[in-house]
């Protein structure tokens, strides 16, 4: 079963990143648009929004970046890489069976822990 087209553009993609995912759409640079790793991350992304019904995606994805840059102290970088859908992404973008592997909500074990907030707001 297909769950995502992949379009090839400049202009949809913020700047600083290489794509950006609407499910079922992902919008991706040129210079990466055949990246296996970066085609795998986005497609974990089109997986966890289909999971939350996409409102429930946003939502909680805009939650996690607010609490984690003012709650938590963090740059806008570390609390962008620290959104639980950020976390499971990149920790298993190389993975390409991942997707085949993956239980239903599987991002929910990629929750920062207390230690790891600690140590973040410390860097």
């Amino acid at each position: 079963m297909r769950l995502s087209v992949f379009i090839k553009t400049k202009r949809l993609v913020p700047k600083g990143f290489r794509g950006i995912t609407f499910s079922p759409f992902i919008f991706l640079l040129p210079k990466v648009y055949k990246n296996e790793v970066v085609r795998n991350h986005e497609r974990i992304h089109v997986r966890q929004q289909y999971e939350l019904l996409w409102i429930g995606f946003y939502a909680w994805y805009l939650f996690d970046y607010l609490r984690n840059r003012y709650k938590y102290k963090m740059t806008k970088r570390m609390a962008y890489r620290n959104i639980i859908f950020e976390r499971e992404a990149y920790r298993n973008q190389r993975n390409q069976n991942y997707l085949k592997e993956r239980s239903l909500f599987g991002f929910i074990p990629y929750k920062l822990t207390k230690n790891e907030i600690k140590d973040r707001r410390r860097a």
